[in-house]
């Protein structure tokens, strides 16, 4: 290495993470015998290189950023291989389209222009996924936002979550506070239809954070606030699912062997990993019964310990801290708002379910971003990510103009 020339910490992040996952799935394929976990072991480190090292050849990214997403992204593969190979295979496919999906949302921040008339056809499009589940969904734990199309399944109120980043970002970046709220409201009132108050409480809270930000309005927040406590109020009265819920978090054991088994299970699978776990394909964390989606982070306590799980919500901090600082360095209000908003949205997200896992707050039915088994929940996660990469590849271009004017200024004088 040249003298002077200062090594990169994500490359070396980067081998480190490879190699865990190389170690960590030749060890369930010693164990099992199952040569998937081998084609594995090769796949899935090849997938984060690409991810990680591929992707800032295509525009200007932050690797640290990737490193650390990419690191989720396996981990949730491997944790849903170790319990159930079928869904870790489809989870490693919903990954690389994932990936896909983020290129394709970088690009276009990065070099999309006019976002006027985009604006203007996410409004009824978000208004229409939203519906959608209300005429043809299907219900599931007392929540009817799933949509069954050609024998896939989705949640359309993934999708437009990115929507609902855009578009907020966009109006309050202009000024108009009534029409976010507007929209934002219209679209709350949807998910109150369909009984998903966990993605509503989400949309509510990015909305006040952005609001805030935007405008630094208190008294605006706090009748936000008040607004927000009352809704709480009404669905908490409405919704039958939503009680029990509620009850299931104050009392678990009151109805152990029906309504409060998941979050019992959990708990005794938290307790039994201890600071250092049980050991990756020692657990018996599968009698959880949302194991793949609700609960995953109780496996991962549950296997890899108290410790490593407080590493994965130190990635998730890190993730939203460069968020943040993505933020501060933008060169426009939009993006300023578009980058705050989607680091709210992972913290937010990731808050809540984990919350929900260790009963500090009742259950919603949100899934933990890049591990949590879905294909929508994969995919959009990573657009969010795409979303922060297009605007710091904006920033660096930015940057790069302004180096290269400086320069033609200089030769003039």
């Amino acid at each position: 290495m040249a003298k002077g020339k200062r090594r990169d910490p994500a490359r070396g992040m980067l081998s480190v993470v490879m190699l865990f996952y190389f170690l960590a799935f030749m060890m369930l394929f010693f164990k099992d015998g199952d040569w998937r976990a081998a084609g594995l072991a090769l796949c899935v480190p090849a997938l984060i290189f690409v991810g990680v090292m591929g992707i800032p050849r295509l525009f200007p990214a932050d690797k640290l950023l990737l490193s650390l997403t990419n690191f989720l992204c396996a981990l949730g593969v491997l944790v849903l291989y170790r319990l159930s190979p079928e869904r870790g295979f489809s989870q490693a496919g919903n990954y690389f389209v994932g990936v896909i999906c983020m290129i394709l949302c970088t690009l276009l921040v990065r070099y999309w222009k006019n976002w006027k008339p985009l604006i203007a056809l996410m409004i009824p499009a978000a208004f229409v996924l939203l519906v959608l589940p209300l005429v043809i969904g299907t219900e599931k734990n007392g929540a009817k936002n799933w949509i069954s199309l050609g024998g896939m399944s989705m949640q359309p109120s993934e999708v437009v979550k990115l929507a609902m980043l855009c578009v907020t970002a966009f109006l309050l970046s202009r000024r108009k506070t009534v029409l976010t709220i507007l929209f934002v409201g219209m679209c709350l009132l949807i998910l109150m239809l369909q009984k998903d108050l966990g993605t509503a409480l989400l949309y509510y809270f990015v909305t006040l954070i952005l609001i805030y930000v935007s405008t630094g309005n208190l008294p605006l927040i706090g009748v936000g606030l008040l607004g927000g406590a009352g809704a709480a109020v009404l669905g908490y009265n409405m919704f039958a699912h939503v009680r029990r819920r509620v009850a299931i978090w104050l009392d678990p054991w009151a109805d152990v062997d029906n309504a409060g088994y998941q979050i019992v299970q959990a708990l005794i699978a938290m307790v039994n990993g201890g600071a250092w776990g049980v050991g990756l394909g020692l657990g018996n964390a599968s009698v959880i019964p949302e194991y793949y989606n609700d609960f995953i982070f109780s496996v991962i306590l549950h296997e890899f310990g108290v410790l490593f799980g407080l590493v994965v919500l130190g990635v998730y901090a890190a993730i939203t801290v460069r968020g943040v600082m993505i933020a501060m360095r933008s060169r426009t209000a939009f993006d300023a708002l578009l980058s705050i908003g989607c680091a709210a949205m992972i913290a937010l997200q990731t808050f809540v379910i984990v919350g929900g896992n260790i009963k500090l707050i009742p259950l919603t039915g949100v899934t933990l971003p890049f591990i949590s088994y879905g294909g929508t929940s994969m995919v959009t996660s990573l657009c969010v990510i795409g979303l922060l990469q297009g605007v710091h590849s904006r920033i660096q271009a930015g940057v790069s103009e302004d180096k290269m004017l400086a320069g033609l200024e200089g030769g003039v004088k």
